[in-house]
C-alpha cells in the first residue's frame, strides 16, 4: 500500500510539474509587410530570453507562467509586451518605429562618424564585461561538402586489383555531397580577464549520415585486403607526391590473424575509439565557440578588426534607429586599404557600446596555392548582438556565422614498396597515378545565449569539464529531441533532414 501511495504521489508531481512548464511558440512578423523577423530579441524580466531565427520563428519554455510578461524587441520596431497568460496567436505582429525629430535633436551631439568611432574605442573596456561569468547557451553548426571534381588516372600499377576498373568504381560509390549538423546545450563558464572558456553539455545531437562512414571503412578494409596479399612483412612504403617524399614502415599490427584484428579492433572501438570520438566533439565545438566570443570586434587580434584599426575603413553615419529600446547610431564600413570586410554597426548613443553588427567580406580572405595544394576562404559573413547585464556591461547574446572553402588537390601520387632484405632490386610494387580533387565546403554557427550570470573566480576555478561526452545520434530531425529546452528553431534545411534508408 505505500508503494501504492508512493507512486501515486510521484505521478501528481510529475504531472503538475510538466502542466507547470509553458511552451510558447511563434513568428514574428512585420505589421506592414508581413515579411518575417530575423533576430529579434524574446525575453523575460528576469534576464532570460531566446532570439527568433532568419524565419522569424521562435519557442520559449517556461517553469511558470505567474506575473510574467514577454518582451519582444528588435531593431527598428517598437517594443511590445504580452503577459505569458494571455499570449494565445501563433503570429506576432511588430510595428515600425518611427523616430521622432526631437529625439535626433536631444541623442544627437553632432559628433562625426569618425569621433563617434574613437568613442567606441575609448569606452571598449569598460562596456564590454571583464569579470568571470556563467553563460547558458545552444550552438548549432551545420556542415555541407560538396565534391566539385574527384578524379584519378593509374598510369601504372603493378598490383592487378590496383587497376583503373577499381579505382573508377571507388569514385563513383563515394558520396558527392554530404551534410552534417551538430547540436549543444550547455554552460560556458568564462574567465573574461584571460579569454578563457570551460564548457559543461547539457544535452547535444548530431545529424549525419552514417553510412558514409561505413562505406569509407568497406573501401579501407577492402584496399587493405588487397595490400596484404602483395605486400612482405618487413617492407616499409615510400610515398611520392610532387616535390616531396615520405617513407612509412609497416607496423606488425597490419599483418595480424583475423581473429587477432576482430579483438583488438573491439577493444579499440570500445574504449580508445569512443573515447577520441567524444573528446573530439567536446573539443571542436567549445574551440567553435570560443572563436566566436574571442574572435569578435572587441578583441584587438581579431580579423574582425574594424574597431581597433579603424583607419584601414571608411565609416559614415546613415541613420539613427531603436534596438530593444536604446536610441543607436547606424554607421557603415567600408574598407580603404588592407582591410577585408564592410558592414553596419550600431552604436548606443549614450554609452558608445556596439549592439550589434553586421559583417561580410569584400574580397577573399585566403588564397593560397602550392605544389598542387591549394585553398581558398571565399566567404565569411555574419551578425554579433549584444545585451546588457544588471551591471550594465554588454555580453554576447546572439552570434551567426557563415564560412566558405575550396580546397583543390591536383598532382602526381607514387607509392612504392621497398624491402631492404630482398636479393636485387629493393622495389617490390609501384602505383603511378595522378589525383585532381576539388571539394567545396561550407558551415554555418548559430549562437543563442539565453542566460548570463555574473560568478567568482573560486566558482569559474573550481569548476571541472567533463570531455568525454557521447552526443545523441539522429538519422534525421526530431522535433522532439529537445522538448522541454530553450534552443533557437531549427532552418528548413535541419527541419527536411533524413537519410534515406
Amino acid at each position: 500500500m505505500k508503494l501504492t501511495y508512493t507512486f501515486f504521489f510521484c505521478f501528481l508531481w510529475l504531472h503538475f510539474s510538466i502542466s507547470a512548464q509553458e511552451t510558447i511558440k511563434a513568428t514574428i512578423l512585420d505589421s506592414i509587410s508581413k515579411s518575417p523577423i530575423p533576430f529579434a530579441t524574446i525575453s523575460t524580466t528576469n534576464n532570460f530570453g531566446v532570439i527568433s531565427n532568419e524565419y522569424g520563428e521562435f519557442q520559449i519554455n517556461l517553469n511558470s507562467t505567474d506575473q510574467i510578461d514577454l518582451t519582444i524587441q528588435c531593431l527598428g520596431y517598437e517594443s511590445k509586451i504580452i503577459p505569458v497568460k494571455t499570449f494565445k496567436d501563433s503570429i506576432v505582429l511588430l510595428h515600425p518605429k518611427s523616430i521622432e525629430l526631437d529625439e535626433v535633436l536631444v541623442s544627437n551631439k553632432h559628433y562625426t562618424a569618425e569621433e563617434i568611432i574613437d568613442k567606441v574605442k575609448d569606452n571598449l573596456l569598460q562596456n564590454y564585461s571583464t569579470d568571470f561569468s556563467k553563460n547558458t547557451l545552444f550552438s548549432r553548426t551545420s556542415f555541407n561538402t560538396k565534391m566539385q571534381k574527384q578524379e584519378i588516372d593509374i598510369e601504372k600499377s603493378s598490383i592487378p586489383e590496383l587497376n583503373q576498373a577499381f579505382i573508377d568504381s571507388v569514385i563513383q560509390s563515394l558520396p558527392k555531397n554530404n551534410d552534417y549538423h551538430t547540436e549543444l546545450l550547455g554552460n560556458l563558464y568564462t574567465n573574461n580577464y584571460s579569454h578563457s572558456q570551460k564548457l559543461e553539455v547539457i544535452k547535444a545531437s548530431k545529424l549525419y549520415n552514417k553510412d558514409t562512414e561505413i562505406n569509407l571503412k568497406s573501401f579501407e578494409t577492402k584496399l587493405k585486403d588487397i595490400a596484404q596479399k602483395h605486400i612482405k612483412r618487413d617492407s616499409y612504403i615510400k610515398i611520392k607526391s610532387g616535390w616531396f617524399g615520405t617513407k612509412e614502415s609497416i607496423d606488425s599490427s597490419f599483418f595480424e590473424t583475423e581473429e587477432a584484428k576482430q579483438s583488438k579492433a573491439l577493444l579499440d572501438e570500445q574504449e580508445t575509439d569512443e573515447n577520441s570520438r567524444k573528446e573530439l566533439f567536446f573539443m571542436s565545438n567549445k574551440q567553435a565557440i570560443s572563436n566566436l566570443i574571442n574572435k569578435s570586434f572587441i578583441s584587438e587580434k581579431s580579423d574582425l578588426n574594424f574597431i581597433h584599426k579603424s583607419s584601414k575603413y571608411e565609416f559614415q553615419l546613415l541613420d539613427y534607429a531603436f534596438l530593444n529600446d536604446d536610441f543607436v547610431y547606424k554607421i557603415s564600413f567600408t574598407p580603404k586599404r588592407g582591410a577585408d570586410y564592410q558592414g553596419i554597426l550600431y552604436i548606443n548613443t549614450d554609452n558608445f557600446a556596439v549592439v550589434r553588427v553586421d559583417y561580410r567580406n569584400v574580397k577573399d580572405l585566403r588564397d593560397f596555392s602550392l605544389l598542387g595544394i591549394s585553398f581558398k576562404e571565399y566567404k565569411k559573413e555574419g551578425t554579433l548582438i549584444y545585451g546588457k547585464n544588471e551591471d550594465r556591461s554588454y555580453t554576447l547574446r546572439f552570434a551567426e556565422n557563415i564560412q566558405g572553402h575550396n580546397i583543390g588537390i591536383k598532382r602526381p601520387l607514387k607509392i612504392v614498396e621497398k624491402n631492404k632484405n630482398t636479393q636485387g632490386r629493393r622495389k617490390q610494387n609501384e602505383l603511378v597515378s595522378d589525383i585532381h580533387f576539388i571539394l567545396s565546403s561550407s558551415s554555418k554557427q548559430v549562437l543563442v545565449v539565453f542566460e548570463t550570470q555574473m560568478i567568482s573566480e573560486s566558482k569559474f576555478n573550481d569548476f571541472k569539464e567533463n570531455p568525454k561526452i557521447k552526443p545523441t545520434y539522429l538519422p534525421k530531425y526530431d522535433p522532439d529531441f529537445w522538448a522541454g529546452y530553450n534552443v533557437i528553431e531549427p532552418n528548413q534545411a535541419i527541419k527536411d533532414f533524413k537519410i534515406m534508408e
